[in-house]
């Protein structure tokens, strides 16, 4: 009787100890997730904000632009709407898509297109090459354009980092459990190689 006591009481004990293992593993495992995952997100924050400092220069060389004389305006019209549908794109850090990123991503490629092309066509105006203001905000806008490509380039190191905790085992079993989701990357455009570049080098 002692014995068949001892023996029930040995395996629910056994039981209570796997329970608290698993909730201590679950506990550790949640906690680690939410720092990748809070991480993961201030780095698109910080991708959002460099692409938002874009913009705004980008507005601020479209006034200067719309004061020279005669200047294009099919060109200035392009490049205005194409910023209204960059900055238009809003993404959930926390729920990113594909489709989202291809779409973010599509409406940055085409302000990067329609500024390239400005910055061609004022090629044709002296004038305007000329201007202070106008070669401050190029020399601003180059260096937001590699501020953007780094933290890019670190979001997507977050973003790893995160994806790696929660599939390896037996992270993937409590991220199942727990709703942790992989992240989605910024990647480059198909065919990105022949993007036509932004150049700020007028000589």
């Amino acid at each position: 009787m002692k014995k068949g006591l001892f023996a029930g009481l040995g395996c629910l004990g056994l039981v209570i100890v796997i329970l608290v293992i698993g909730a201590i593993m679950a506990y550790s495992f949640n906690n680690k997730a939410v720092v990748l995952q809070e991480d993961a997100k201030t780095a698109w924050s910080n991708v959002e904000s460099a692409y938002q400092r874009r913009s705004d220069l980008i507005g601020n060389l479209v006034k200067t632009v719309q004061g020279a004389a005669d200047f294009e305006r099919s060109t200035l019209k392009d490049v205005i709407d194409a910023r209204a549908r960059a900055t238009s794109v809003n993404i959930d850090p926390s729920n990113i898509t594909p489709g989202q990123m291809a779409q973010f991503q599509q409406a940055q490629s085409g302000l990067t297109s329609a500024l390239s092309r400005l910055l061609v066509t004022v090629e044709r105006y002296p004038d305007l090459k000329a201007n202070q203001n106008f070669l401050n905000l190029q020399t601003q806008l180059e260096g937001t354009e590699n501020r953007i490509n780094v933290e890019r380039n670190r979001f997507n190191e977050q973003v790893g980092v995160y994806n790696k905790h929660i599939k390896v085992l037996p992270n993937s079993l409590f991220a199942s459990i727990l709703g942790f989701d992989e992240m989605t990357r910024f990647e480059g455009e198909e065919g990105v190689e022949k993007a036509p570049e932004v150049d700020f080098d007028f000589k």
